[in-house]
């Protein structure tokens, strides 16, 4: 089957020579950008139910940007004033450079680790006797969790913000070739969104296995899956399919 139309369910990238927009240009294909689903921050009063006081923690361990942007604000909205001497602890180098957005980097102390907290497993033990926080959405992953309690630390999840179902009504009229998801949730927004989807010839890419596995359970063929050895993008993925 020819490709001519991709939904990708994220948003557009802000980077004009992004990996997709190397795509429309090299085959030609048209290629729409939608989130699937979007992150909403809880109330201050939603906040204060989980009886999370902040002044306790010493450290804060953020593992993505959603947690940096919903900890800074809620703290602004709760007109809780972050230490100075608060210690940051980031899963990945993006997540301590987006740090930067709200604190002055060379005057905190910020622990970054290579996209896992493995790294920073000696740097947690010089603080085994302080309190973290980790701001979250609704769930954390169970190998962040399996991890840091394999540290030894006093560490608590917050929850500031959630992850919700995006409305996409206006496109049940709309076709495309393929369509792209990168976590469980897309799945889930595609048929809370449209009960009755049938595939039908419409093409699958996932991301990931817990991506890939909730397509199977909603009996969906998957034409793409990533990353493999062949493909380690989503975009190199499309690629390699449009090459056939």
């Amino acid at each position: 089957m020819k490709i001519k139309t991709i939904l990708i369910s994220q948003p557009e990238p802000s980077n004009e020579n992004s990996p997709y927009s190397k795509l429309i240009r090299k085959h030609k294909v048209k290629i729409d950008f939608r989130p699937f689903i979007h992150v909403e921050g809880l109330t201050a009063k939603k906040v204060r139910s989980q009886r999370v006081d902040f002044s306790k923690f010493q450290n804060i361990i953020l593992t993505s940007r959603n947690a940096v942007d919903h900890f800074f604000r809620i703290a602004e909205e709760m007109r809780f004033k972050v230490p100075d001497q608060t210690k940051y602890f980031c899963q990945s180098e993006a997540v301590a450079f987006y740090l930067q957005k709200y604190v002055v980097y060379r005057k905190r102390k910020i622990y970054v680790g290579n996209n896992s907290f493995d790294d920073l497993e000696s740097t947690f033990e010089k603080f085994i006797g302080e309190k973290y926080l980790v701001p979250t959405s609704g769930s954390l992953n169970p190998q962040i969790v399996s991890k840091l309690d394999s540290f030894e630390i006093s560490w608590e999840r917050v929850q500031l913000y959630k992850t919700v179902v995006s409305d996409l009504s206006d496109l049940s009229d709309v076709y495309y070739d393929l369509l792209v998801f990168y976590s469980p949730l897309g799945i889930d927004s595609l048929f809370e969104n449209f009960p009755d989807f049938k595939q039908n010839k419409t093409l699958i890419a996932v991301y990931g296995k817990t991506t890939l596995e909730a397509a199977k359970s909603k009996n969906l063929n998957v034409d793409i899956e990533v990353p493999t050895e062949e493909s380690r993008s989503m975009a190199e993925g499309i690629e390699n399919y449009l090459n056939k």
